[in-house]
């Protein structure tokens, strides 16, 4: 049956007829072949479909299990994140959660991500964990300078980095398959969107906690916060990405909400904020601590641009949420413009610094990239352009982004001097 459902996963109509000729061994080895073909639209349907038919079975303990892996895993990342508190070690002078807080939130997601993959290849699990293990050795052996900001600008871009071998995992290394790429960051939005809930439920519940120990003349509070909560907040991403794994139809619903909800709120914050700024005259050629968050701000809706398109490309009809999304490119554009005039002003007037050039040459990328995807929505909305054209824009330009990550944590450290 395994074999049948590979051979005809892009055959609706062959697949429903295994179905209605034996449920049960359909289920049962749909189930067992899933994270072969997770990456497919149909298999993501028939998911959402037996899901919704059975009863979750969310806390399935046998040896293998997803969620006996998912727990070993975050006792793992939780033993790590809290190893000089348990020993006594002070690490401060180290940075040790500068360096390590990243690379354990990763190795946590890279090796759920391995442990269920069923048929990863050796050569690509070797490649993982060689990269992995050099860019750990990597970051651990940059020296102490505490004011180093090239050093930081490392510590910053680590995670980024481990990002981009995240996705690799996710999609099987199959450098050339755009689609794969797509799924990818849609599977980030849904991991954002759902571990925000998580995190939300998390912070509720460790307040009633605390308060209900206070009621009987208990201060838990240190001890809460700084073992449950802390190990709660490393195991996040993997627990995410179980319930992602686990309850497919739900989160299918909740991600194309949150991102039509959002993409029309973050538009209409935008224009009142350009409207605000150009009136209160504010001065982000000057203020560094304004233009520090003007930039954030624009990664941040860059980041929400492409995961509400991501969501978007499953109604290709969908007209009004490309319409929000164009004039919320041109608006970030603007914001973008002004980023820009102000880092060159400051590099005119201070000087080239590992931070000055750091957001420059994101800013730069990001610039290029809202371009591209502007044109893109102009063409969908007024020349019928479809949607796929799209989806292919923003895969293509993700490997400029890694190249520009590489360079910050590899290059600027040497061409600085550790400055």
């Amino acid at each position: 049956m395994a074999e049948k459902i590979k051979e005809n996963i892009n055959d609706p109509e062959k697949l429903e007829k295994l179905y209605r000729e034996d449920k049960k061994s359909f289920k049962t080895e749909f189930e067992k072949i899933y994270p072969e073909i997770n990456n497919t639209e149909i298999a993501k349907f028939w998911k959402s479909r037996l899901d919704f038919e059975k009863p979750a079975d969310i806390l399935k303990i046998s040896p293998g299990s997803d969620f006996l892996i998912m727990i070993v895993i975050c006792l793992v990342a939780g033993f790590l994140i809290k190893f000089p508190d348990l020993f006594n070690i002070d690490v401060s002078y180290f940075h040790f959660y500068e360096r390590e807080t990243g690379m354990i939130f990763f190795m946590g997601l890279i090796s759920y991500a391995l442990a269920i993959k069923k048929n990863f290849s050796k050569k690509n699990t070797l490649i993982t964990l060689l990269v992995f293990i050099v860019a750990c050795l990597y970051i651990n052996l940059l020296p102490v300078y505490p004011n180093s900001a090239s050093i930081n600008l490392v510590f910053i871009h680590m995670p980024l980095l481990l990002w981009c071998l995240y996705g690799l995992v996710f999609i099987d290394f199959d450098l050339r398959n755009y689609t794969k790429r797509i799924e990818y960051i849609k599977y980030n939005g849904d991991l954002a969107v759902m571990g925000a809930l998580i995190l939300i439920a998390g912070g509720i519940m460790m307040m009633i906690t605390i308060g209900l120990f206070q009621t009987i003349g208990i201060s838990i509070q240190k001890f809460y916060t700084g073992y449950i909560a802390i190990i709660g907040l490393v195991s996040a991403p993997v627990i995410t990405s179980y319930i992602l794994k686990s309850y497919t139809s739900l989160t299918n619903r909740i991600a194309p909400v949150i991102a039509n909800i959002f993409s029309p709120l973050v538009l209409i914050t935008l224009v009142v904020f350009l409207i605000v700024f150009a009136v209160s005259g504010k001065n982000p050629y000057q203020n560094r601590g304004f233009l520090l968050m003007f930039n954030l701000m624009l990664i941040g809706v860059m980041g929400i641009i492409v995961f509400s398109i991501s969501e978007t490309s499953a109604n290709l009809e969908d007209k009004y949420n490309s319409i929000v999304l164009f004039i919320l490119s041109i608006i970030t554009m603007i914001i973008n413009l002004i980023a820009l005039s102000a880092i060159f002003y400051r590099v005119s007037e201070l000087g080239l610094t590992p931070n000055r050039l750091a957001i420059l040459g994101s800013n730069i990328l990001i610039f290029i990239n809202l371009i591209l995807i502007t044109i893109d929505l102009f063409r969908i909305i007024f020349r019928n352009t479809k949607m796929e054209k799209l989806e292919l824009t923003i895969s293509k330009y993700l490997p400029v982004y890694i190249i520009w990550i590489l360079i910050v944590v590899f290059v600027f450290p040497l061409a600085f001097g550790m400055k």
